[in-house]
């Protein structure tokens, strides 16, 4: 799976996500302060990583900021793109059941390498649901202007 990832700082577990989506045969495309030459603040890092999904380069996104919150903020902006702030495993896991979320956002500051490794899995076996009021309600949020 392609998988665009971004982050403001190399700091936290910025290299890490990389690292370990890499060790689980993901193929990231990096951008911010991963990526040589482009602007690494977090509004234009997770604008470019979110584009990669919304235009289909990418499948997913990881975006990440000390808080998190203005990469999930910035990525949202984006149409098509659903992006979940997630401090846990179970969080992670409901945000790709029951949103159908494609863009996973993290906290530089608070997400250690050990939850980071139960955020992914939790992630990655994640399927979006099929019952037709979790489809209305991802198929609603299309339409909100």
């Amino acid at each position: 799976m392609r998988v665009s990832v971004a982050s403001d700082e190399r700091t936290g577990v910025a290299d890490r996500v990389v690292e370990e989506l890499r060790r689980r045969g993901h193929e990231p495309l990096l951008h911010g302060a991963l990526a040589e030459g482009e602007r690494d603040d977090w509004a234009w890092a997770s604008e470019a990583a979110a584009r990669d999904v919304a235009e289909g380069a990418a499948d997913q996104a990881i975006v990440c900021c000390w808080t998190g919150t203005g990469a999930s903020i910035a990525a949202n902006k984006v149409a098509g793109v659903r992006a979940a702030l997630c401090a846990d495993a179970e969080t992670a896991r409901g945000a790709r059941r029951w949103n159908d979320a494609n863009a996973l956002a993290l906290s530089l500051r608070t997400t250690s390498e050990a939850l980071l490794e139960e955020v992914l899995d939790a992630w990655f076996e994640g399927q979006p649901s099929a019952e037709a009021d979790d489809v209305e309600n991802v198929r609603h949020v299309e339409e909100i202007a």
